[in-house]
């Protein structure tokens, strides 16, 4: 097997003379053990990043440059060509405005170079097309002077919530007023948490603590520049899907860790017998199953919610499996699916407006969709358990489902454990909380 400086020497060499020009060239290579590939995509200038790591861990991708970008996934997906992958994905609200120096609403991008793991195997996949002396650019400018990803230690020196407490409360009255009134369902409220740091923030960094903190999550990085990324660890998939076989969840339900054994499976008791969780629940279900239904010739549901243990919290989550019919696109799902009752409320429409009217800031890109499109298969996650960082502040987000029987101090706590996902890797300290790694890894299964 090559090794990966080997393999961008011969690239370059090839592509400089080679006619006609492929679509994509596919090298296999080996990684280098005294390298960490996280480390490698720090040392990168080619821009825009992105980086994905499966749920189970099976698959890691880097992708750097840009050979086309879409602010549509129809128009994304109906210009594939076989082999090829477009990441990106879409905000909260897919059609909000945005300003310059924000990610834009839905972006996805075709990149000129990807390193991809499949298992332990590796490939440098180049997406040439026309781009030649483009492609020869990016490959030069590639960095092979890697230093080791140390983690940092930041210090927060200062936090915000929007809304406080104080409108919190409000708010969530409103929501149970419409709630009672059947105006609604539920409706998911976020809060936004503006951190400030000691120090410079890198994403990469931040997201390598995560990856060996979090485990079972999908991970994600987008960075349109130096200036801003998108990063995050979600628990929840949006979508998977292989020609006409797809899987979707249903993950809704939530409460903390205990400090004990036995505490932790007391409340893990209490979640799957929880009758406020195991509704909230059942309304996720019954979204998708309206959104899918007519695009579906088969649907399998777990009959029986089952139990998701994380580090810091433990959800209630139902696998749905689904023959799609035949000429149901990519796009078409990720707009009937997107956003999901979990992460808006039920009926979408009038969860939609009143988050709206009363959520009094942007979202952004949490509780949007980020992964891949793809002829043979595709893949989003929703972006939740995420921030967006730039230079010394990270702005981290969480949303928690109002349901009848919701108490504003149990939401409240729901969101602080939610965004302790990422909060708790800033500092030394943020390990000690609880118990230690090892032992809810092992409790986790």
């Amino acid at each position: 097997m090559t090794h990966l400086g080997q393999v961008v020497a011969r690239l370059i060499d090839d592509l400089s003379i080679i006619s006609p020009l492929p679509s994509q060239i596919c090298v296999h290579f080996t990684w280098p053990s005294h390298v960490e590939p996280l480390a490698w995509f720090y040392a990168q200038s080619l821009f825009p990043q992105f980086y994905w790591q499966t749920r189970d861990s099976d698959e890691e991708v880097i992708a750097l440059g840009k050979r086309a970008s879409f602010s549509d996934p129809t128009e994304a997906e109906n210009a594939l060509l076989e082999g090829q992958r477009i990441w990106g994905g879409c905000a909260f609200d897919p059609h909000a405005p945005r300003g310059e120096d924000e990610v834009p609403s839905s972006y996805f991008f075709l990149p000129q170079i990807e390193l991809i793991r499949k298992g332990s195997d590796w490939s440098f996949v180049v997406n040439v097309g026309e781009g030649r002396a483009d492609i020869l650019n990016a490959l030069s400018a590639l960095c092979f002077f890697v230093q080791p990803l140390y983690r940092p230690e930041w210090q927060v020196l200062s936090m915000a919530h929007e809304p406080p407490y104080s409108h919190w409360e409000k708010r969530l009255e409103k929501a149970l007023e419409a709630i009672e009134h059947a105006e609604l369902q539920k409706v998911v409220l976020a809060r936004k948490t503006t951190l400030v740091l000691n120090g410079l923030v890198s994403a990469v960094q931040l997201l390598q603590a995560s990856i060996h903190a979090n485990q079972g999550h999908f991970h994600f990085l987008l960075a349109l520049d130096e200036k801003r990324a998108f990063v995050g660890s979600s628990p929840e998939r949006l979508f998977f899907r292989r020609q006409l076989g797809m899987k979707t969840e249903a993950l809704a339900g939530t409460v903390g860790r205990g400090e004990t054994l036995n505490e932790d499976a007391s409340l893990a008791k209490w979640l799957l017998n929880d009758e406020k969780n195991r509704y909230e629940n059942k309304l996720v279900v019954d979204d998708i199953l309206e959104r899918l239904f007519s695009s579906c010739r088969e649907i399998h549901i777990e009959k029986m919610p089952h139990l998701v243990r994380l580090r810091q919290v433990q959800h209630l989550k139902r696998n749905m499996i689904l023959k799609l019919k035949k000429g149901i696109s990519n796009a078409s799902l990720l707009h009937a699916l997107h956003p999901t009752a979990a992460v808006a409320g039920r009926p979408r429409k009038p969860a939609l407006s009143f988050i709206e009217k009363e959520e009094g800031f942007d979202r952004g890109w949490y509780s949007g969709t980020v992964g891949y499109l793809s002829p043979e298969r595709s893949e989003f996650c929703v972006a939740i358990r995420s921030a967006v960082l730039s230079e010394k502040n990270i702005v981290l987000y969480a949303g928690a489902g109002i349901v009848p029987g919701s108490q504003p101090e149990n939401e409240w706590k729901e969101l602080d454990r939610k965004i302790s996902t990422l909060m708790s890797l800033l500092n030394s300290e943020g390990e000690k909380e609880g118990w230690t790694l090892k032992r809810r890894e092992k409790m986790a299964g």
